[in-house]
């Protein structure tokens, strides 16, 4: 259960933060319009149902059937088929943006490879073209590096910084203090806001304390959240 009384994202990037079932998921969901919300929630003015053809989600990778017989491009593809409608082909300018979007994650070489065949780091690269490729106002990324090889990191971490240059809105979820405070603005989560506005600000000891409780380390100039596989983050270990 996620109590939120008042929650403004704007445009850039925005990290959400907090341990395991602290409402991160369930958060990026109902922006999605993938559940209901309690209370009013409006997405770029609309609510969540309405906004949802300006809204990329991009789950966190996970392990794809042998069985699932589809390609990178057609899986890249379906960013701009789910648009057009059934049974209507894509069109030139379609396969363009799908073309550019792999070109921007490096995945365009694996374009006629199965995505069963593909690494974890290459597998989330291609979902994060898919995203792209829906040419989204808003783009919603779940724990978009976790666990990938240092490259695949590095060229999603590129393309959040070259989305957020074009004026997108991006909202990630991640465990990773360090990556959170590279955002423009952290929402720190524990069933409800702990704490939101600049990472300088959100991310204190006292505040992490709050959000995490005893799984909180303190190291003296490392704090690390040990219940999110040991992420931890470089700042002071005192309060502000």
């Amino acid at each position: 259960m996620l109590q939120i009384a008042e929650l403004t994202i704007g445009r850039g990037v925005t990290a959400l933060v907090g341990a395991n079932g602290s409402g991160k998921t369930t958060l990026l969901h109902t922006v999605a319009g993938l559940l209901p919300a309690a209370g009013a929630v409006s997405v770029l003015g609309r609510t969540p149902d309405e906004a949802r053809g300006r809204v990329a989600y991009v789950l966190q990778s996970s392990a794809v059937s042998a069985h699932l017989l589809v390609t990178v491009e057609e899986t890249v593809a379906l960013a701009r088929a789910a648009s057009r409608g059934p049974f209507r082909r894509l069109r030139p300018a379609d396969r363009a943006v799908v073309r550019r979007s792999m070109e921007r994650l490096d995945v365009a070489p694996l374009a006629r490879r199965q995505l069963a065949e593909l690494s974890a780091g290459q597998r989330q690269r291609v979902f994060v073209a898919q995203g792209l490729a829906q040419d989204a106002d808003v783009l919603l990324l779940d724990e978009p590096v976790a666990g990938l090889d240092l490259p695949s990191a590095d060229r999603i971490g590129s393309v959040v910084a070259e989305e957020r240059a074009r004026g997108a809105t991006v909202v990630i979820a991640t465990h990773d203090l360090d990556e959170a405070a590279r955002a423009d603005h952290v929402v720190l989560l524990a069933g409800r806001v702990v704490a939101a506005g600049p990472p300088s600000s959100v991310l204190t000891a006292d505040h992490l304390r709050v959000a995490y409780g005893s799984s909180l380390l303190d190291l003296g100039d490392r704090l690390v959240a040990l219940d999110d596989g040991a992420h931890g983050h470089h700042g002071p270990s005192t309060p502000d």
